[in-house]
């Protein structure tokens, strides 16, 4: 897989482009900052990484800078995928990023800093954000149903783990084997999740809408 990395922390720069190639990736570039992030994919226009792997908070002002270059190479380079590296929960940061995935093609997702050393777990969020799809790390899941309780009230504590495991990129057959439930039990639950929040085929990616859910509710409390 081909990638670019952004992360203004050498150390931490470094640690990642070892441990992607160790992975059998292919570290492009490794960008100091968001500037620097936006500069290089654009230079790579005719043969763009297939990944961006960006910190949330770079110089300046250490606050979004990293996710709003992520959000603007995807206005640009809709294809290509993103996947956020933060130490902070950010609810907030992690909404913006999937609202972005709702209306553009192209897999998004959101990883805590300390996932990084869980290798397995991010390779597989490489390939699943390459793939098109959302993975979202599940301590910021945990955090925030766990303070929003609400929107979830009318699932079952079974239909709340599958909807947590969704909503961590993990498809059918991983969720079936992580939970040793079926897969007709999985498919029964997942049916129940859509059908209780309201989510239609009609509407769109339903497992991506399924965790904004979370998400939005999240928001509009804060």
């Amino acid at each position: 897989m081909r990638i670019v990395i952004a992360e203004d922390a050498a150390l931490m720069r470094d640690g990642l482009t070892t441990l992607l190639g160790a992975l059998g990736h292919e570290v492009v570039h490794a960008a100091k900052d968001a500037e620097q992030l936006r500069s290089v994919v654009d230079a790579l226009e005719t043969d763009l990484p297939e990944v961006i792997i960006t910190d949330v908070r770079m110089p300046p002002t250490h606050t979004d800078e990293g996710l709003l270059a992520a959000l603007a190479i995807r206005e640009r380079h809709p294809t290509v995928a993103i996947l956020v590296l933060s130490q902070y929960l950010g609810g907030e940061y992690a909404s913006r990023l999937l609202t972005r995935a709702e209306t553009q093609p192209g897999g998004v997702g959101y990883l805590l800093k300390d996932r990084v050393g869980h290798l397995t777990e991010l390779d597989r969020a490489i390939h699943t954000v390459a793939a098109g799809g959302v993975v979202v790390d599940p301590k910021v899941i945990d955090d925030l149903v766990t303070r929003n309780r609400r929107p979830l009230d009318q699932l079952t504590p079974r239909e709340r783990d599958v909807l947590a495991l969704m909503a961590q990129g993990r498809t059918n057959q991983q969720i079936s084997e992580d939970l040793h439930l079926s897969m007709g039990a999985i498919e029964k639950n997942i049916r129940n999740v859509f059908d209780k929040l309201s989510i239609t085929p009609a509407d769109g990616n339903r497992r991506v809408l399924a965790t904004l859910t979370w998400l939005s509710f999240h928001n509009s409390q804060s």
